[in-house]
């Protein structure tokens, strides 16, 4: 997980440095709904509408390009029908989308790669028949990373985005001997799992020529 994050910091900075003589960049705010599920192919589950917002900084390169990370709270989340049990999940995320597409005068279409990291900061575990949890992590990774793909469109100082998201990482980290509350069912869903699915941000951008 450190040499991830330090192999996307360091592709940042030195992105950023290489064009900062012929780049324009601007700064802004970014939030939107998040249709969060999970990959688990033998229960029935359903998507959680959650959302996410923060702040982003989009540095506009030569050739179509732009660099845009942002720092967001996300929040994700799952039912699990068969079950009766919700979990709910919030992270401080950084996503760095790298972006390309022709800039035609009155509007800006983008295709979007964004390979993100982040970090739980909160949870609620609930299930029929138990007391609701709340920031209990028995058994729970708390480190997350993934990858997005989507498109955009931009349009003044507004831009919209649609992504799907992929994590890669497991949500559960529990052993065999961990059996108490909330464990056996994050073991049990989220053994080699985690939340993805379909977010819809708009961004409001300020600074630049435009």
């Amino acid at each position: 997980m450190k040499k991830y994050i330090v192999i996307v910091l360091a592709s940042v900075l030195m992105l950023t440095g290489a064009f900062s003589s012929v780049a324009q960049s601007r700064y802004g705010v970014i939030g939107g709904m998040t249709f969060s599920t999970s990959r688990i192919s033998d229960l029935t589950r359903a998507p959680m509408t959650q959302w996410h917002g923060g702040f982003t900084y989009k540095l506009d390169l030569p050739l179509g390009f732009s660099l845009q990370p942002s720092l967001v709270y996300h929040a994700k989340g799952t039912r699990l029908k068969e079950q009766m049990f919700d979990i709910r999940m919030s992270y401080l995320e950084l996503p760095v989308s790298f972006q390309w597409g022709p800039d035609l005068l009155i509007f800006r279409p983008f295709l979007d790669i964004t390979p993100y990291i982040g970090y739980a900061l909160g949870n609620q575990l609930a299930a029929s028949g138990m007391d609701t949890a709340r920031n209990s992590w028995n058994g729970l990774n708390r480190f997350e990373y993934g990858l997005g793909l989507g498109i955009g469109l931009e349009l003044w100082r507004f831009q919209v985005i649609g992504r799907y998201n992929w994590n890669f990482g497991p949500l559960s980290n529990a052993d065999a001997a961990m059996s108490d509350g909330f464990v056996p069912f994050i073991s049990n869903a989220f053994s080699s799992n985690n939340f993805g699915g379909f977010t819809l941000s708009l961004a409001i951008l300020f600074g630049g020529g435009k």
